[in-house]
C-alpha cells in the first residue's frame, strides 16, 4: 500500500463520525457547551473541519472550500479564511452558529472531497517536500496531512463525547 492510499483511508474514515456525532441534533444543540469553558458539538466539528480546509488549501496553493464555496454564512460568520478556531474565546465559540447538522456534513463532505483529491494526485516526492520551516525538524507535506489527521482524530473523539453529554441531558 502506498502512503497516499493510506492517507486517503484515514480522511475517509471521518465522515461516518461527524455524521455520528451530530446527526439529528438541533441548531440549539449543536450550539450547547457542555459546561463553561467547554466547546460544542457544532463548533468541535466547524473547528476540525476548518484546520483541515485552511491546511490542506495550504499545502495545495489553492483557495479554501470555505471562502470560495460560501459556507460562512451557513455558519452565521464571515468568510475570513484565518479563522479556525485556534485560540477562540468564548465569545468567538458562541459566534458559531451552524444552521444546521446537515450544514456540518456538508461542509466536511466538501473539505474531505478536496483533500482526497490532492492527496490522490501528490507525486513521489511530494510527502517529503518541506511546508514549515519555523519548526526542527521542518515540517514536511507528509507530517502536516499526519497531524492534520491525528488533530481530526482527537477532536471527532471530543465530539462524541459532548454527543453523549446532550444524549443523557
Amino acid at each position: 500500500m502506498d502512503a497516499r492510499d493510506v492517507l486517503v483511508e484515514l480522511f475517509g474514515r471521518q465522515p461516518e463520525l461527524v455524521r455520528t456525532a451530530v446527526e439529528g441534533l438541533s441548531a440549539e444543540q449543536l450550539r450547547r457547551a457542555p459546561g463553561t469553558g467547554a466547546n460544542p458539538v457544532g463548533w468541535i466539528v466547524w473547528h476540525l473541519t476548518r484546520v483541515q480546509d485552511h491546511h490542506v488549501s495550504e499545502l495545495a496553493g489553492t483557495g479554501q472550500v470555505w471562502v470560495e464555496d460560501g459556507w460562512a454564512g451557513r455558519f452565521g460568520l464571515a468568510a475570513d479564511p484565518d479563522d479556525h478556531g485556534y485560540g477562540h474565546t468564548p465569545e468567538q465559540v458562541a459566534a458559531v452558529r451552524p444552521e444546521s447538522w446537515r450544514a456540518l456534513v456538508d461542509y466536511h463532505a466538501a473539505v474531505l472531497e478536496r483533500t482526497e483529491k490532492f492527496v490522490r494526485g501528490l507525486g513521489p516526492d511530494d510527502l517529503d517536500r518541506v511546508v514549515d520551516e519555523r519548526w526542527d525538524p521542518p515540517v514536511t507535506c507528509g507530517v502536516r496531512l499526519a497531524s492534520v489527521i491525528d488533530d481530526d482524530a482527537q477532536h471527532l473523539g471530543q465530539a462524541a463525547y459532548v454527543r453523549g453529554l446532550i444524549s443523557t441531558s
